[in-house]
């Protein structure tokens, strides 16, 4: 099938998608501020939102160097110090895509999340990238933290959203995932992933339709480290992937969540630096993808996608976020990268 055919070609390129070695530590490229005072933190910032233009310097100073939780801390401060809520000061006193980022910073991981796959489902259309992206990659724990600060913020439920804005086979699998009971067993069991590789290979050998459901059943259910050795057992099977008469049967957002799922599953980081070379790829550059990342990873796995993206496209993200990128945007994006 084109599907997998597709992911194995990748596996098999110096650059593309190899194995993510298992290792433990902090990845994440923000880290508490030392020193850390609440209330000089709200005054410093109260003092840059009332100086005329703004000092945009001193908000990227404590704003990008200080962790989520102390952000939380200097939001409380602000509040009690001014009577006014931190996020719609700033709101007031910035723009455009620096103004953006600074709003994701200091929401806590969930709400952003929540904000996300509610700008996601806004207005016009749907951005079916973004509910794959956040939903293909989060742990059982992120869902049950974005549904409940989606409730609370927008008295809304997130999968009757995702009911009204999606049909068919992606809205099968973005509430399979929404149900976040997915394993996440780190033990494999090589008979269980030989049986479902086969399962797979004859679903897509027999009959178009089955295979659909098949895929989302294994996928949605079967864990990270489980679904790997499912790929390495499926690879041993058909080197030309399913059937041929597949090709074409799986395509567009469908497609695109379940590669996330196979992508999420194999290298994490790697499917992060995909999606942020294609934000930054060609004319323009998608900045909503560039900072929902890189602010939603930054206490997770930025460095590891740092990583990654060197060796797959031979540069940092440092050196694309500069070339693609300018001004107090520029500034902030490179801060939380690391950049002194």
């Amino acid at each position: 099938m084109a599907f997998f055919k597709k992911f194995l070609e990748q596996q098999n390129d110096d650059k593309g998608f190899k194995p993510a070695p298992f290792e433990t530590g902090y990845f994440g490229t923000v880290k508490a501020g030392t020193n850390f005072n609440a209330q000089n933190d709200a005054e410093k910032l109260k003092k840059a939102i009332e100086t005329k233009g703004v000092d945009e310097a001193t908000i990227v100073e404590v704003i990008a160097k200080r962790s989520n939780a102390q952000r939380q801390q200097i939001k409380a401060a602000y509040q009690q110090s001014t009577g006014k809520a931190l996020a719609a000061d700033l709101k007031k006193a910035l723009k455009s895509d620096f103004e953006e980022v600074v709003l994701a910073l200091l929401m806590t991981p969930p709400e952003y999340d929540a904000f996300e796959m509610k700008r996601a489902m806004k207005g016009l259309g749907t951005s079916e990238a973004v509910l794959n992206e956040i939903l293909g990659t989060r742990s059982n724990k992120e869902i049950t933290a974005l549904k409940t600060s989606y409730k609370e913020v927008y008295g809304e439920l997130l999968e009757e959203n995702i009911k009204s804005e999606v049909k068919g086979d992606l809205e099968t699998t973005l509430l399979a995932l929404c149900k976040a009971t997915r394993s996440e067993d780190s033990n494999i069991d090589e008979g269980l992933a030989k049986s479902e590789a086969k399962a797979l290979f004859e679903a897509g050998e027999n009959r178009i339709g089955t295979v659909c459901s098949v895929l989302i059943d294994i996928l949605t259910n079967r864990s990270e480290a489980q679904l790997c050795k499912i790929l390495q057992c499926y690879a041993q099977l058909s080197k030309d992937g399913l059937a041929k008469d597949l090709e074409g049967e799986l395509h567009g957002s469908f497609e695109d969540c379940l590669m996330t799922l196979v992508k999420g599953a194999w290298n994490k980081p790697a499917y992060f630096a995909e999606r942020l070379h294609l934000a930054m790829k060609g004319l323009g550059t998608n900045t909503d993808t560039l900072t929902r990342i890189i602010v939603s990873r930054s206490e997770i796995d930025l460095l590891k996608i740092m990583q990654e993206y060197k060796r797959m496209y031979g540069k940092t993200l440092q050196e694309d976020i500069l070339k693609e990128t300018k001004g107090d945007y520029e500034k902030i994006m490179l801060t939380i990268c690391g950049a002194p």
